[in-house]
C-alpha cells in the first residue's frame, strides 16, 4: 500500500524470474557477474552493513576497567544499571505550545463532562457559581497535567556521575556508533577523512570508533562537551588508563562550546551520538543542527537511542537539513533511509521507531557476562545531491527464513514500506540466497522497481510490525 497510509503490503516478486540478470536490472547483472568471476559467496553481498560482536578496543577496555577500580562510586554496577535505565527512558521535553494544546483539551473534555453530569437547576448567584466551577476546572486540569506529562531536566555530569556514564554505556555507545560509521567506511571506501567533530563527545566513544574504522587518515579530532568531568574522563581513557603523557589517540582538541562563526574551518566527518536528547527544546535542538551542517564539508552523523523519542529527535533534525534548498548547502539522506521522503514508520495508526540493533561485548562487571545488543536509531546525512545507484532498500526487521521461503519487511525508495515473500523458484536464486544471508538493518541488493506488487495484503497498518509479521505469515518460532 502507498507509504500515505502507513501499512504494509504482502508483496511477491513478479514471477517467472528464471532469468534474474535480464529481470533484475542492470544493478542485480551487474552483481551476478561480480558473483561468478569473484566467486563472492552470498553470505558477503555487498548490502550487508551489520557487524559481528564488537568488541572494544584493548586500550579503551583496560582504561575503562582501571578508572572503575579507582572509583569512589559505592555499588558502581547497580548505579549503572539506574542511570542506564533513566537515559533509555528518557523523553523530549513537552514543548510549551504542545502543552497548552493538552490543557485545552482537558479543559473542553472535563468541561462537557460537568455540564452532562448537572442536574440541579441554577441558582440565582449564577455568576458566581460559573467561577467557581471555572476554578475547580483549572485546579483538576492543572493536576491531570502535573500527573501525566513528563519532566524534564538536564543531567549534571560530576566526576562521580561521569564514571558512572563509563559502567552503564560506554560499550553500548562504542557499539552502537562503530556499527554506524562502518556502514559509510564500506560503501565509500574512497572516504578518508582527515577532521572530525564529536559533538557531546562524553566519554569519546566516537573518537575510538572513528580511529579504528579510518586509522592514521584521521588526524584532527574536535571534542565538544560542556562537562569538564567528561573531558577528564576521555582523557584518561585516551592514555589506556596511564598516568604517562602517552595517548593512544592523537590530535585531539576538547572545547566547552561548539564553534558557531563560518569562519571555522570544516569537517569531513561530522557526528553527534546520544547528545541532541541532552537539550531542552526543539528550537534549541534545530539550532545545533543547523550550526553542525554548516560545519559538515562531507558526512554528518547523528545518532540516538531506539525508542520513539529518539527517533522523533532525528526525524526532525533529518527535515531540517533536507528543508535546505541551497545548491551548495543541499544535501541527502545517505542511510538508513533510500529516500528522502517522509518516514513510512511515523505515518501509520500506531507511530513506531526505525530502529536497529549490535551486538556487543560488555565490560566485565560482577554479572555483566555475555553478549549483549544495543538498540539505537540513526541517521547519516551527505553533502550533494543523491546519487540514483544503489537504490538498494533497506531491512528493517529481522528476517524470518522459513521453509524455502523467507519474509523481509523493506524501506522502498519510493518511500514505501513493503512485505516480500521470496522463494528460489519465483525470486531467483541469488535474490532469494541475498535475502536469506541478511540481517536487520542490510540493505537488499535489487533495485525497488524489481519488487513488483503481488496478490495478498497484509493486515494492519505499518506499526503492526514491530514485533512480527502480519496477517498470511507464519508465526516467529
Amino acid at each position: 500500500m502507498a507509504a500515505s497510509s502507513g501499512r504494509f503490503r504482502l508483496c511477491g516478486l513478479v514471477r517467472n524470474l528464471s532469468r534474474p540478470a535480464q529481470r533484475l536490472g542492470e544493478e542485480a547483472g551487474r552483481l551476478q557477474e561480480q558473483q561468478q568471476q569473484r566467486e563472492v559467496p552470498h553470505r558477503r553481498h555487498p548490502g550487508i552493513s551489520q557487524l559481528k560482536t564488537v568488541r572494544l578496543p584493548e586500550a579503551l577496555s583496560q582504561g575503562a576497567r582501571l578508572l572503575l577500580e579507582e572509583s569512589p562510586v559505592r555499588r558502581v554496577e547497580e548505579s549503572a544499571r539506574e542511570l542506564s535505565d533513566f537515559l533509555w527512558s528518557r523523553k523530549r521535553a513537552v514543548e510549551d505550545r504542545e502543552l497548552q494544546a493538552r490543557a485545552q483539551r482537558l479543559w473542553e473534555r472535563l468541561a462537557a463532562s460537568a455540564e452532562g453530569s448537572r442536574t440541579e437547576p441554577p441558582s440565582r448567584d449564577a455568576h458566581g457559581d460559573q467561577q467557581g466551577q471555572e476554578e475547580r476546572l483549572r485546579e483538576r486540569v492543572l493536576a491531570e497535567l502535573r500527573r501525566t506529562t513528563h519532566r524534564w531536566k538536564a543531567v549534571n555530569y560530576d566526576a562521580q556521575l561521569s564514571r558512572v556514564y563509563v559502567a552503564a554505556r560506554l560499550d553500548g555507545g562504542y557499539a552502537a556508533v562503530t556499527r554506524v560509521l562502518h556502514e559509510i567506511k564500506k560503501r565509500v571506501p574512497e572516504f578518508q577523512p582527515r577532521a572530525l567533530l564529536d559533538f557531546g563527545s562524553g566519554t569519546g566513544t566516537v573518537t575510538w570508533a572513528s580511529r579504528v574504522a579510518w586509522g592514521e587518515s584521521l588526524q584532527e579530532y574536535l571534542c565538544v562537551d560542556n562537562s569538564q568531568a567528561m573531558h577528564q574522563v576521555a582523557e584518561f581513557l585516551m592514555r589506556g588508563g596511564s598516568d604517562v603523557d602517552t595517548e593512544q589517540v592523537s590530535g585531539v582538541y576538547f572545547r566547552h562550546f561548539l564553534p558557531v562563526s563560518p569562519k571555522v574551518c570544516l569537517f569531513d566527518l561530522v557526528v553527534s551520538a546520544f547528545s541532541l536528547s541532552e537539550l531542552p527544546t526543539l528550537a534549541e535542538r534545530l539550532r545545533v543542527v543547523e550550526t553542525l551542517w554548516r560545519k559538515t564539508e562531507n558526512f554528518l552523523v547523528l545518532v540516538e537511542n531506539g525508542t520513539k523519542d529518539g527517533h522523533q529527535i532525528l526525524m526532525e533534525a533529518r527535515d531540517a537539513v533536507l528543508k535546505v534548498k541551497d545548491e551548495e548547502s543541499c544535501g541527502h539522506v545517505f542511510a538508513p533511509c533510500p529516500h528522502d521522503l517522509t518516514c513510512p514508520k511515523l505515518m501509520g495508526t500506531v507511530p513506531l521507531p526505525c530502529n536497529f540493533t549490535q551486538a556487543y561485548h560488555p565490560l566485565p562487571f560482577a554479572g555483566n557476562t555475555g553478549v549483549k545488543l544495543e538498540k539505537f536509531s540513526y541517521v547519516i546525512l551527505r553533502r550533494g545531491p543523491r546519487e540514483e545507484a544503489q537504490l538498494w532498500p533497506r531491512v528493517i526487521q529481522p528476517v524470518l527464513c522459513r521453509t524455502r521461503h523467507v519474509h523481509a519487511h523493506l524501506c522502498c525508495a519510493d518511500g514505501s514500506l513493503r512485505h516480500v515473500v521470496l522463494t528460489s523458484r519465483k525470486s531467483g536464486r541469488d535474490l532469494y540466497r541475498w535475502a536469506r544471508n541478511s540481517s536487520w538493518g542490510d540493505r537488499l541488493p535489487v533495485p525497488t522497481d524489481c519488487i513488483a506488487e503481488g496478490r495478498g495484503s497484509v493486515a494492519g497498518s505499518g506499526g503492526d510490525t514491530q514485533g512480527g509479521v502480519g496477517a498470511g505469515s507464519p508465526p516467529e518460532r
